[in-house]
């Protein structure tokens, strides 16, 4: 019997209909399998290359946005115990009159998500913007549970391939890995950088 055959029917359905779903649900567990595989390799990749330099971010604190930034280095968004570090960098730099309408709509998800995501690893969310603008578009949103950073004085952003030469603001998922007290490069959603595949 073949993996994909099983005894749901559906009110209506023709012997056409079934056979022609049993061959897409096949389909659907090959893709499942490739891409369970996939993330077997992804997790398995050795630490890619140190951070050069102990980055600085302000950070954008909750609620009024006029008030003053902390600032914040890479190595301290490390909780104790916690690792991995994931930072999504958010297309809206300074020159943006506003921010990239996907990454809002990622964001919106995230900012539901992240209470469960922090419980495991440290999450972050960057910004070319000054912190301040940061925070004013996130409150008009609603984001309660983002960690909001401004790069607007680092190069993190260029350094990380969410910045063209130019100033052209790239989406961006990095994720880092703290290893005996230093922090390496693990990951970055590089499909963006590949040839265009038709």
């Amino acid at each position: 019997m073949s993996a994909a055959k099983h005894s749901v029917r559906f009110p209506g359905e023709s012997e056409s209909y079934r056979a022609a779903r049993d061959q897409l649900l096949e389909d659907e567990i090959q893709l499942r399998r490739s891409i369970e595989a996939v993330a077997a390799k992804r997790r398995g990749l050795p630490s890619g290359g140190q951070v050069p330099e102990d980055y600085t971010f302000d950070e954008a604190g909750a609620g009024d946005s006029s008030a003053a930034a902390r600032q914040v280095r890479l190595s301290q968004l490390f909780e104790d115990g916690k690792d991995t570090l994931i930072i999504y960098s958010f297309m809206y730099g300074p020159q943006m009159d506003q921010p990239c309408v996907a990454c809002t709509s990622i964001l919106d998800a995230l900012d539901g998500e992240a209470p469960h995501v922090v419980q495991r690893v440290n999450l972050a969310v960057v910004a070319k913007s000054a912190s301040a603008r940061i925070r004013q578009f996130a409150n008009g949103r609603g984001w309660r549970n983002l960690r909001l950073l401004s790069s607007a004085n680092a190069t993190y952003n260029r350094d990380y391939h969410a910045e063209s030469p130019d100033g052209d603001q790239w989406p961006a998922l990095n994720v880092f890995v703290r290893r005996d007290g230093r922090v390496h490069h693990f990951y970055n959603t590089e499909l963006l950088y590949a040839p265009f595949d038709p």
